[in-house]
């Protein structure tokens, strides 16, 4: 097994792959700064469409308002809830999937903690294997059971985005999140090969961290 890892940090030691890996390396800070802008986007739009679900609820019994200022009509706005439902799955799901750093996670890192380096390093690749792993081998069941969602329509948000937007679109977001971090844990594989477990996680500070 030390030989394994010695090739990985070889092969991620060549010249032409530590430039590759800065690269990257750089693009994954860009990527990681524009989804927190993305984020926070979400749970602007989010918190305005609360807000304005308290403002036609208390203005509701008002009947004249509605018929001065027709735009604030009630029956206009019972896709609100379903909106900032949507916002908040998706800010969940990418969130974790960009944003969310491992060291933000709670862990029990008992046993890990207490052993070696050598065996910690096992263990954080072995883990990191494991999740790559478990999440790849679920995107194909639950496309299956995504499957019957193809049918099926939101209660309103027909209203806004058309009759054309199904359930399978809202929660869609759930394989990227799949997919991300998947790849974000085989990334790691390398990352603790080439730096050991103590640069990289939980307990990390560094420039990279899944």
């Amino acid at each position: 097994m030390n030989s394994l890892i010695g090739g990985i940090r070889q092969l991620a030691g060549a010249p032409a792959m530590r430039k590759a890996v800065a690269a990257l390396d750089v693009l994954l800070g860009l990527i990681r700064r524009a989804a927190e802008a993305l984020a926070a986007l979400l749970m602007a739009v989010m918190f305005l469409t609360f807000i304005l679900q308290i403002a036609v609820r208390y203005s509701a019994p008002i009947t004249w308002l509605a018929d001065r200022f027709p735009f604030l009509e009630p029956s206009k706005y019972g896709w609100t809830l379903d909106f900032s439902l949507l916002l908040w799955v998706w800010l969940v799901f990418l969130g974790n999937a960009l944003v969310v750093r491992e060291r933000d996670h709670v862990t029990f890192d008992i046993l890990y903690d207490y052993v070696g380096p050598t065996t910690r390093k096992w263990f954080a690749i072995l883990a990191a294997l494991a999740i790559s792993v478990a999440l790849i081998a679920s995107i194909e069941p639950t496309w299956g059971k995504f499957y019957i969602l193809r049918l099926k329509k939101t209660a309103t948000l027909s209203q806004i985005f058309g009759d054309g937007i199904r359930m399978r679109h809202i929660y869609s977001v759930y394989f990227a999140f799949l997919a991300i971090v998947a790849a974000r844990y085989l990334w790691r594989i390398q990352d603790v090969a080439r730096h050991g477990a103590e640069q990289t996680g939980p307990h990390a500070e560094g420039p990279y961290d899944p």
